[in-house]
């Protein structure tokens, strides 16, 4: 599949953490990059809110096989990416919102 055409996507997960130490949640950030490598060329960035600090926005741009982007419901089953993403939300004692996006 590494010759299959790519699609460049941007991942956000908006949380707010009222407690929330920003050096403790940058450190998983930067902790979970290993589980990141699976979709190949990517860049990761953790925001925080400046006006609301409880606020964060955890970004990943990657690149997607067409193939698979073309059928979300096939990455989403993914078990790696569940694996990831019910303890991600573990984490989170709030809601979790993600979106994705594409580059116009």
């Amino acid at each position: 599949m590494s010759s299959d055409p790519k699609m460049r996507r941007t991942l956000h997960f908006k949380f707010t953490l009222p407690n929330a130490d920003a050096d403790q949640i940058a450190a998983m950030v930067k902790a979970s990059a290993p589980f990141y490598q699976m979709f190949g060329d990517m860049r990761i960035r953790l925001l925080q809110n400046v006006d609301d600090p409880a606020k964060f926005t955890h970004e990943i741009e990657y690149d997607a096989p067409e193939a698979l982007e073309i059928n979300r419901q096939k990455i989403a089953s993914d078990v790696r990416l569940q694996t990831y993403l019910t303890a991600w939300r573990s984490m989170f004692p709030g809601a979790v919102e993600v979106d994705v996006y594409r580059e116009l």
